[in-house]
């Protein structure tokens, strides 16, 4: 699976999605770190790349435009250090890759994960 990391999670979260076999580039990396939220939908979108994220502006733009793709994982976390994050980008990832194909956003929290299949109503 294809990954685009925004600004709001560790660029260490793409070496630790790279040994699990995924593709993954982060914003910092590819020195995008200003680039606009509806531009980052766009280059996920043109790259195929499920969108991982901090950002709740992202759900809302999916809502609006009514979009099908590309899927978004909007972490909610208290704890966003990076093995907490992969350890949860894991099980969505095991549990929810259909969906995440399909075309959805998937919140993450520490109790749950909740999935909102694409377009979102806006």
């Amino acid at each position: 699976m294809r990954f685009l990391l925004d600004m709001g999670i560790s660029p260490g979260v793409a070496g630790s999605l790279h040994s699990l076999g995924h593709d993954a580039e982060h914003l910092h990396d590819l020195g995008l770190d200003t680039l606009p939220d509806a531009e980052i939908l766009a280059k996920a979108l043109r790259e195929g790349a499920v969108l991982v994220t901090h950002d709740l502006d992202f759900s809302h733009l999916l809502a609006a435009s009514g979009a099908m793709l590309p899927s978004v994982i909007l972490f909610r976390l208290r704890d966003m250090r990076p093995p907490n994050v992969v350890a949860r980008l894991r099980a969505v990832i095991g549990s929810h890759a259909s969906a995440l194909a399909a075309g959805a956003v998937v919140s993450v929290t520490e109790s749950q994960i909740r999935i909102r299949e694409l377009p979102l109503e806006s």
